[in-house]
């Protein structure tokens, strides 16, 4: 491909609380159900954070480690399956908050957690077609769960932007492939408050299915096995499915270790591989191949084949934290907080 990441940036909110801290609430044990699905703390975000917020925060830093122009970015989508609004656009808030505005093409992207890399895919072929010099492509979410859900000590909130381009491209797209099925395993209807999921039925048909089969997909249209690869990034429900998908494929946890970011921050949805490849980024050196594969319920996954280039030895990561002082930095708060922050509390009577 004529195209790949040019630039990245990452925001996570800096609240977090413990599975140890929900499940004294429910009267179960919090940190066995942490310690069961890899989950040690998740990002809460606060009550003026959303979505908009955290893909504007994202995206400013990525233009400025790029230095790049807002005005000369053609493209613009947003992968979340919590936008705040039903009816209006997230894309052109950002947009308009970054100067990208009028002369773009915007969009929000929905399709649970693999939004983000749709919106990835899009501007591959937009900027590889030479229609736009830049697409920005966001993955983010603050996602929920029902109080007591098994979600609940999961679901967490931040996003990536990542800006595709042709030009000091440090990291290359080659190519790109998708495994995509009808497979109910996680949906929220119109007016639904919290996501319903079916259980474990979201691992074996649909999580792992789609992971497995759109790698190997991958690897055999490249003509690589896994030992090609120095980094992988899978889609992270939890801390405990990417390591198992992993293994299963022949990954090492070498390979994976700064892929992995759900164990530090939670689920953040759309934004889950976007975060863990921009920590992969972080350390990556160049000449080194990456293979990053999305899920979302529905059920898809698309995967990705990169390799590092020299400018990434050159790129400009001063501005803006790493994605490690995000993973290990914080703030804890109660559980009361926490309800709050996120609306738990109903005042209303309803």
């Amino acid at each position: 491909m004529e195209a790949g990441i040019v630039s990245y940036g990452v925001y996570v909110p800096r609240h977090r609380i413990t599975p140890t801290e929900i499940g004294k609430v429910w009267g179960v044990d919090g940190a066995g159900m942490g310690a069961g699905l890899n989950v040690h703390r998740k990002s809460v975000p606060a009550p003026d954070e959303d979505t908009i917020t955290i893909s504007t925060e994202a995206l400013r830093t990525a233009l400025i480690r790029g230095a790049i122009d807002p005005q000369e970015i053609g493209a613009l989508y947003i992968g979340s399956e919590s936008h705040p609004y039903a009816v209006k656009p997230s894309a052109t808030v950002v947009a308009q908050a970054v100067g990208a505005t009028p002369n773009l093409t915007a969009a929000d992207y929905e399709f649970a957690c693999k939004a983000g890399t749709a919106a990835i895919q899009t501007c591959l072929g937009l900027v590889g077609a030479k229609m736009v010099r830049y697409g920005v492509a966001i993955g983010t979410d603050t996602s929920q769960g029902a109080p007591g859900d098994a979600l609940e000590y999961s679901a967490s909130a931040g996003g990536a932007a990542l800006i595709i381009g042709r030009e000091r491209v440090i990291a290359r797209v080659e190519d790109t492939v998708s495994y995509t099925t009808d497979t109910p395993d996680f949906w929220r209807r119109e007016g639904q408050r919290y996501p319903s999921h079916s259980g474990r039925f979201t691992g074996e048909p649909a999580y792992f299915r789609h992971v497995t089969e759109c790698a190997h997909r991958m690897m055999e249209r490249v003509h690589t096995t896994p030992a090609d690869y120095q980094h992988v990034v899978f889609h992270q429900p939890n801390g405990k499915f990417p390591q198992r998908v992993g293994k299963q494929l022949g990954f090492t946890e070498a390979q994976m270790r700064h892929g992995l970011v759900t164990p530090f921050i939670g689920n953040t949805y759309s934004g889950a591989a976007l975060i863990g490849l921009a920590n992969v980024l972080d350390h990556a050196k160049p000449s080194e191949r990456i293979l990053m594969v999305g899920y979302g319920s529905g059920a898809g996954s698309d995967a990705f084949d990169l390799t590092t280039t020299e400018e990434i030895a050159q790129f400009d990561r001063s501005f803006g934290p790493p994605v490690e002082q995000f993973l290990h930095n914080g703030i804890e708060i109660p559980y009361a907080t926490y309800a709050k922050f996120r609306g738990k509390i109903n005042m209303g009577g309803e």
